[in-house]
């Protein structure tokens, strides 16, 4: 007979046990780290509810929430901010049901507006969800030149075309490279960039977990970069930017071969490309790459809504603001985009 389950909130003495849980546990993702916890009260300013559910003083499951108020966009639960993947990490079904009921009582109690889960995988078919967003997730081979030759074709040219080029590929020491072609390839698309300290604490907190790798020409002028998450056996390259000489160059195809060819050595074994936008050009780029589409289950509890909040992009009404902020110096962007973007996650 299995011994009760007890639902309770996180305290600091439970750091150790919460990362040796996600470490372990199949459901479990990079964004599930108790150290997500203190970046997000730490930079964004967000009141966080993280739960955990235990079996005899074990640890069997747990959830991060984090609550977002903000005049333009609503109030929210939201696991996980920021990230692609959240939700309840744990196998023991008593005990994620226990941590969702505990959530809607927060929610409830908080006055939310929407408590939104970022499944990786369908857990409630029965919720409205948002059907916007799939993942790209593939095995790293152990050869690299296996590797190579899974790559399709035309996608396998831009990469030799890139090592033809002579470009270089450094992992950096700090964020400086990084968030100028960041900043200024957001601002190109009309979206405010978030602020540096935010990477420079991700860097700070995650250590040898979060790398910024950089592409330049021969010469030394940077082209494209990337920060990524690694994760068990999985490499997760997150945040990108890039130069507008990046394209003749090959640099962007270049830059995640070379991801790929070094989390091989490093003896990852998948490749996770993220997130993307059915529709868009990153999720053509993916494809094109021989990555298969998989839906995001980003499941939805509408207390004070009649549908799910479209705060992204993709939403009509926000055209007049990309054309609007694509305009903005960079300098002046960077100012304001932080103030605007800790809310929208």
């Amino acid at each position: 007979m299995l011994s009760v389950v007890n639902v309770r909130p996180f305290v600091a003495g439970d750091s150790a046990r919460w990362n040796e849980f996600v470490f372990a546990c199949p459901e479990a993702t990079f964004f599930h780290r108790i150290e997500w916890q203190e970046i997000m009260r730490s930079v964004f300013r967000h009141r966080t509810h993280y739960l955990l559910a235990e079996r005899d003083g074990r640890i069997v499951a747990v959830l991060p929430l984090v609550e977002v108020k903000s005049v333009l966009f609503g109030h929210a639960m939201t696991s996980l901010p920021f990230a692609v993947y959240g939700g309840v990490a744990g196998s023991d079904q008593e005990a994620v049901a226990a941590l969702e009921a505990a959530a809607d009582a927060l929610a409830r109690e908080a006055g939310v507006q929407h408590l939104e889960y970022r499944n990786l995988e369908e857990r409630h078919p029965e919720w409205p969800r948002q059907e916007l967003y799939v993942t790209f997730r593939k095995e790293i081979l152990p050869d690299e030149e296996a590797n190579m030759a899974a790559i399709p074709r035309k996608q396998r040219a831009m990469v030799r075309k890139g090592i033809k080029n002579g470009l270089v590929c450094q992992v950096d020491p700090n964020v400086d490279r990084f968030f100028a072609l960041y900043s200024d390839n957001v601002l190109r698309h009309g979206t405010p960039a978030l602020p540096k300290r935010f990477f420079e604490v991700l860097k700070s907190v995650f250590g040898q977990d979060c790398e910024v790798m950089t592409v330049s020409t021969s010469e030394g002028k940077p082209l494209s970069t990337v920060l990524t998450f690694y994760f068990r056996d999985e490499v997760l390259p997150y945040y990108a930017g890039d130069d507008l000489a990046a394209r003749e160059l090959a640099a962007n195809d270049f830059k995640y071969w070379e991801l790929m060819r070094r989390a091989c050595a490093r003896g990852c074994r998948i490749f996770d490309y993220g997130r993307s936008k059915i529709g868009t050009g990153p999720y053509n780029f993916k494809k094109n790459w021989g990555f298969e589409p998989k839906p995001l289950s980003y499941e939805y509890r509408l207390f004070k809504r009649d549908s799910i909040p479209q705060n992204n992009p993709m939403n009509p009404k926000y055209r007049a603001f990309i054309a609007m902020w694509r305009r903005l110096p960079i300098s002046v962007a960077n100012r304001l985009g932080p103030v605007l973007v800790r809310n929208l996650g």
